[in-house]
This record gives structure tokens, C-alpha cells and sequence, in this order.
């Protein structure tokens, strides 16, 4: 028998935990899916069983069982607290980026680009990279209108 990478072996409390979680119907869906993964892996079946029995890929049960291993039942049935891990710019930043973009454009420009205005934001240290998607997101939430007859910045 071939030796699983991340072995699932659940306690009796474990146990009666997860089909408490699953008969209960009172978890997210996504922790229902992650109770019934780990107990019919604990119970011997493979990924490919499992998969097909909850109608959901192999590698959701292979990360249901990697988590299990590494983190524990609680970490793995709830979602994880996310971190605002995309956030570039921070009030300060934006700030100065609408100011930037209702300024006047640079000399041989016609108006600011959005590429433009990544670059300058970079040049002016506020932030280490900056794609224009990014600046397109934080002038389309300020409502910003670089093209108009009124160039300004509104809040919503």
C-alpha cells in the first residue's frame, strides 16, 4: 500500500465532532464538504473515491487532508482570516495619486495614462511597484475623471 503524503487519523472526538458538523447542517457548506472529506478519508478512502462521492476535484480533498496535517480540525473545517494582502496603496498614497492625476499631465503629454501615473507614483517613492489595473481601480473608486472637462477627484 502506498503511503500517503499527509495521513489523516482522527480521534473519537474528532470523529463525533465531524458528524456532528455534518448531520448539524449549521456549518458553511464549504465546512460540511471538509467534515464528510476528512471522515472518509480517516475511513481508508482515496482521493479519487472521495471526489467522486462529494462531487468535488481530488485536489480539494488533497488540501482538506494537507491542512488537517498540518494545522488541525478547527483551522481546516473554518475559513482562515484573510489579510488585506493586496492592498498597495494606503490613504496617504491614494491621496497623493488623485492630486497626481488632477495635476497637470507631463511635458509631451496630453493628459495622464494610467501607466503614467503607476510610474510617477513609483518614482515618487509612495509605493515599490504599481501596475496601471491598480491606479485604474483607485481613480474608478474615487470616481475620477482624468479625460473630462472636469478633471477633478469626487468621493462617492
Amino acid at each position: 500500500m502506498v503511503q500517503k503524503k499527509y495521513e489523516v487519523r482522527l480521534s473519537p472526538e474528532e470523529r463525533k465532532h465531524l458528524r456532528k458538523v455534518v448531520r448539524s447542517g449549521r456549518s458553511s457548506a464549504q465546512a460540511i464538504t471538509r467534515a464528510r472529506i476528512l471522515l472518509k478519508v480517516d475511513e481508508g478512502w482515496t482521493a479519487a473515491q472521495v471526489a467522486t462521492a462529494l462531487d468535488i476535484s481530488e485536489r480539494t480533498v488533497i488540501r482538506a487532508r494537507k491542512r488537517y496535517a498540518q494545522e488541525g480540525l478547527e483551522e481546516t473545517l473554518h475559513r482562515r482570516n484573510q489579510v488585506n494582502r493586496y492592498r498597495k496603496l494606503d490613504e496617504r498614497g491614494e491621496a497623493h495619486l488623485i492630486a497626481l492625476a488632477c495635476s497637470p499631465a507631463p511635458e509631451g503629454h496630453d493628459h495622464w495614462t494610467l501607466r503614467l501615473l503607476a510610474g510617477k507614483t513609483v518614482e515618487l517613492g509612495l509605493v515599490e511597484s504599481l501596475s496601471h489595473e491598480t491606479v485604474r481601480l483607485h481613480l474608478k473608486k474615487t470616481n475620477s475623471s482624468r479625460g473630462g472637462s472636469s478633471s477633478g477627484a469626487y468621493l462617492r
